[in-house]
């Protein structure tokens, strides 16, 4: 299937605009959307191209910027220390309530637009894990797909360290895919355990992924990338948003 990838809008906020970049099918009809949350390097060739694969498989795939309040739109920051630490920084400099906003922004964007089912689910890696999990506490987000979520099991999130993302999961009403490295030092067994062990809590539909990986398995750059996980694991994501979302008008 061919992909328009060189389609951005952008969208208002109550914290200044935000560039979201949209990949989509060139062949008219409607298909379901999907917020895709990067990691905290914003909009990377890797990211890039795990949304014109999604995007591929018959989805509408909104990329936002999540650093818009401190970054010129476009901005992408390097794979290496430095983009980290300004990456890092951001991350808990930024207000958790313009992380929602943001989410919400999104949301009502691709359900008003014209080749959008209105079916709507959420991706993440890294911190992106995370925010795809806050983005499924919106009641209109039937699925979320979260890769090795960061800081969710230490509410580490946004300003002063602090989110508030375990004790709202109770707000989640569609289901979740939830995938972790086994060897990801970010995401360790013990706090693994508590995020498994909350969802049970509260109910919430899920299914939970381990695999013998590190973190940032996905990422098709550099000595942790898994090509035959990465490989297996989209399956597994296309599974678990066709049965969410449902497909669009396309005939086959």
């Amino acid at each position: 299937m061919i992909i328009l990838d060189n389609e951005h809008v952008e969208l208002s906020t109550p914290y200044g605009p935000m560039r979201t970049h949209i990949f989509r099918p060139v062949a008219p009809g409607k298909y379901p959307g999907i917020v895709l949350y990067s990691e905290i390097f914003q909009l990377t060739g890797p990211v890039r191209r795990m949304a014109a694969i999604v995007a591929g498989h018959g989805y509408i795939v909104a990329v936002p910027e999540i650093y818009h309040e401190f970054e010129a739109a476009g901005t992408v920051l390097a794979y290496d220390q430095a983009g980290s630490d300004r990456g890092n920084h951001w991350k808990t400099t930024k207000e958790l309530a313009s992380y929602d906003a943001d989410a919400r922004a999104v949301l009502d964007h691709l359900k008003s637009r014209t080749d959008c089912t209105g079916q709507l689910g959420a991706m993440g890696i890294c911190i992106g894990g995370h925010l795809a999990f806050r983005a499924a506490m919106n009641p209109d987000v039937r699925g979320a797909a979260c890769f090795y979520a960061t800081d969710i099991h230490k509410g580490s999130l946004s300003k002063g360290m602090k989110d508030d993302s375990l004790a709202r999961a109770k707000d989640i009403q569609g289901e979740l895919l939830m995938i972790w490295g086994r060897q990801d030092p970010h995401t360790s067994l013990e706090g693994r355990l508590i995020v498994q062990a909350r969802l049970n809590e509260v109910g919430v539909k899920f299914s939970w992924y381990e695999v013998n990986a590190a973190h940032a398995f996905m990422r098709d750059e550099g000595a942790r990338y898994d090509p035959e996980l990465a490989h297996q694991l989209y399956g597994v994501v296309f599974d678990f948003f066709h049965r969410c979302l449902g497909s669009g008008d396309q005939p086959a």
